[in-house]
């Protein structure tokens, strides 16, 4: 089920546009006088904290959408069919939700919320039905974001007094609770200035990027296509983490307790929404995107000058095999993720709870996350070359210490996968060419968590049999007739990386950061079973 709007940010850019630049500020669809109105706007408003809040609007305006798609609610997987479910819960968290929304926006209006306060008593006052209609008519006007935001209010309000009616109801069916989410997704729609429905839009206000040393390694990205590719892959993890702050400052705050519920989880399927749209477009699209534009170039070299430009465009082509690998590695390992992150550690709407073991287990999950986001931003730079510094690429000071605590259990994770894979390899018989598919499906399997987990690790700790290791790997791609020779040839790769993990596991313990900060391996055991869907 799809309920959010066309992506822009995957749109074709065109030909002498900064891709980057291009993504900041084209993907949402505003004119560009309204960029500037809403750029002036903000600026002159007189509110502490103005872009915070701003933006946790604007991303609660966003989960009409995601929301309103049961896959972006946490919880295990139900095998009772959607027409069968209660979706009350969600329905309350929406609302909830909503209500904050709503707070938001009077605080963004300031004093023009009177606006809104004295349009709302006419309302109950006036008895001529012309004089009504001409009421709502000016309340929908949309010339400056002020009066977009009075109009956005009107719908949000009357959204959250009708979802709180249909509560009363002891149940809801999913068709009355997507209609209920639709009604608000429309109002949202029809806004000038605060629509943020499309997936992986970025704003320059929320997501341009500080760091130095992250710009200038996308700006030597060759080629519009893989430029765009890995402008975008930073721009969503960084989104993704600054998801997971403001979740963490909700949590903070000693505010409503609904509201905090209610936001949390309207922000988390946003969360869930936005990395699967980055993985799906990067598993489904990047090799074809990156083949393409090697085509390009490679047709735009006389044929006379092939033999001359033969070694600079191997070395191209081999980069954007690397690009296409980090890629999908990022891609899976997102999936991975986000996975066992809604499936396991984010209790459900409808789980009942008290608002202390809520933020408990969300804050858990968020310590779990947030490195994980952090270390495929790390990831992606070294794969394209340069090794990025946590400190000048995040705001945590405990950046460095959650990456290299992170890391450490991935290492052991991985190292286990491929003692696990080696001895049944070993095991396994070869001496039928023609086994079954199924009797060689562990080997599909571990290539599948290879590419999730196994290459960013091969690929950031410069392990020097990468070569070897990659091409072994390459021989097991037809599973239906692994050939022993390129199986033994993989089983003897796959001990000599466990090895060179084993060793990078314990100098990973010997860091500074980690100095006193014991290895807890039930934990990364139990990591790893939901990692394998056990």
């Amino acid at each position: 089920m799809s309920s959010i709007a066309p992506r822009r940010s995957l749109f074709p850019i065109a030909p002498g546009e900064d891709p980057y630049q291009s993504l900041l500020s084209e993907t949402r669809a505003l004119q560009r006088e309204q960029r500037s109105q809403r750029e002036s706007w903000l600026s002159e408003l007189s509110l502490e904290g103005r872009e915070e809040a701003l933006f946790e609007f604007e991303v609660l305006l966003k989960a009409a959408a995601c929301f309103s798609n049961p896959r972006n609610h946490p919880g295990p997987p139900r095998r009772t069919a959607i027409v069968a479910l209660d979706f009350r819960a969600p329905l309350a968290a929406f609302h909830d939700g909503l209500t904050r929304a709503a707070s938001l926006a009077r605080q963004l209006l300031g004093s023009a919320d009177r606006a809104f306060v004295f349009h709302r008593y006419l309302e109950t006052v006036l008895p001529e039905d012309n004089a009504r209609s001409r009421l709502l008519t000016q309340g929908s006007s949309q010339a400056n974001p002020v009066e977009s935001l009075i109009t956005l209010r009107h719908g949000l309000t009357a959204g959250a007094e009708v979802i709180e009616g249909l509560l009363r109801s002891p149940r809801i069916p999913f068709r009355l609770f997507h209609a209920s989410l639709s009604q608000v997704y429309r109002e949202i729609d029809r806004s000038q200035f605060f629509n943020p429905l499309s997936a992986l839009e970025f704003r320059p206000e929320f997501d341009r990027i500080k760091s130095a040393q992250v710009l200038d390694l996308i700006r030597s990205v060759p080629g519009p296509e893989a430029h765009r590719l890995v402008a975008l892959t930073f721009l969503s993890l960084f989104r993704m983490l600054r998801y997971l702050t403001l979740v963490s400052r909700i949590l903070a705050d000693q505010g409503k307790r609904r509201e905090q519920m209610g936001s949390t989880y309207l922000i988390l399927s946003v969360l869930r929404s936005d990395a699967r749209a980055l993985s799906d477009y990067l598993r489904q699209r990047s090799g074809q995107l990156l083949s393409d534009s090697f085509e390009r170039d490679l047709m735009s070299v006389p044929a006379s000058r092939i033999r001359e430009r033969s070694a600079s465009l191997r070395a191209s082509g081999h980069r954007l095999i690397g690009i296409k690998s980090a890629l999908e590695g990022i891609a899976g390992s997102l999936r991975l993720e986000l996975r066992r992150a809604f499936q396991h550690d984010i209790p459900a709407p409808d789980v009942e709870q008290s608002a202390r073991d809520f933020k408990q287990r969300v804050n858990a999950s968020i310590e779990t996350l947030r490195p994980a986001l952090q270390n495929a931003v790390l990831f992606l730079g070294k794969a394209l070359g340069v090794t990025l510094e946590e400190g000048g690429v995040f705001d945590a000071e405990a950046a460095r210490r959650e990456t290299s605590e992170r890391l450490r259990r991935d290492v052991w994770m991985f190292a286990q996968i491929v003692r696990a894979f080696s001895s049944k390899a070993q095991h396994s018989p070869t001496e039928d060419n023609w086994a079954a598919l199924n009797d060689f499906q562990y080997v599909r399997e571990f290539l599948s968590y290879f590419r999730a987990m196994g290459y960013p690790l091969l690929r950031s700790s410069d392990y020097p049999r990468f070569d070897a290791f990659m091409a072994a790997l390459s021989g097991l791609e037809d599973t239906d007739l692994v050939d022993p020779a390129r199986l033994e040839a993989a089983i003897d790769e796959c001990m000599a990386f466990h090895g060179f993990l084993n060793k990078l596991f314990d100098d990973i313990g010997k860091r500074d950061e980690l100095a006193g900060v014991p290895f807890d391996r039930r934990a990364a055991a139990a990591s790893l079973k939901l990692y394998l869907g056990d």
